[in-house]
C-alpha cells in the first residue's frame, strides 16, 4: 500500500466538510474555494470540485446566485441552505468525535 494513496483517501473523506465550512464563512465562487483548499494542502482540481458542488446542491445543502463580473461572464456564488447549515453542524460534530477516537487509539504512536 502506498502512503500517498492513503493520504489522498483521507483528504477525500473530509472534502465535503471543508467545502461546506468554506462556503459557510461567506458566499463563495468555485475558484475561491479551490484557492482555500490548496492553501490548506487539500489540493483539489476543478474536475473534483464541480461534481461535488453539484451533488451538494442536488441534495439541497447548497444553492447559488449569479453575479455579474466586470472581467468576463457572470459568476456563480454558492451559499448554504438551511438544510446545509444543519448538515454542516452534524458533519462537524461527527468530525470532532472521529478526531477524538483517532487520538485515543494513536496516543502511543509518538513513542515509535
Amino acid at each position: 500500500m502506498k502512503l500517498e494513496n492513503a493520504q489522498a483517501q483521507m483528504r477525500k473523506g473530509v472534502l465535503e466538510l471543508c467545502i461546506l465550512s468554506i462556503i459557510a464563512e461567506k458566499e463563495s465562487y468555485p475558484s475561491d474555494i479551490i484557492e482555500k483548499l490548496k492553501a490548506a494542502e487539500l489540493i483539489v482540481v476543478e474536475g473534483t470540485l464541480y461534481p461535488l458542488l453539484t451533488r451538494l446542491k442536488d441534495a439541497g445543502l447548497l444553492d447559488y446566485r449569479w453575479e455579474e463580473s466586470r472581467s468576463g461572464p457572470p459568476r456563480k456564488y454558492y451559499f448554504l441552505t438551511t438544510n446545509g447549515t444543519e448538515f454542516l453542524k452534524g458533519l462537524h460534530s461527527s468530525w470532532l468525535q472521529l478526531v477524538n477516537a483517532v487520538q485515543q487509539t494513536t496516543l502511543n504512536l509518538s513513542q515509535i
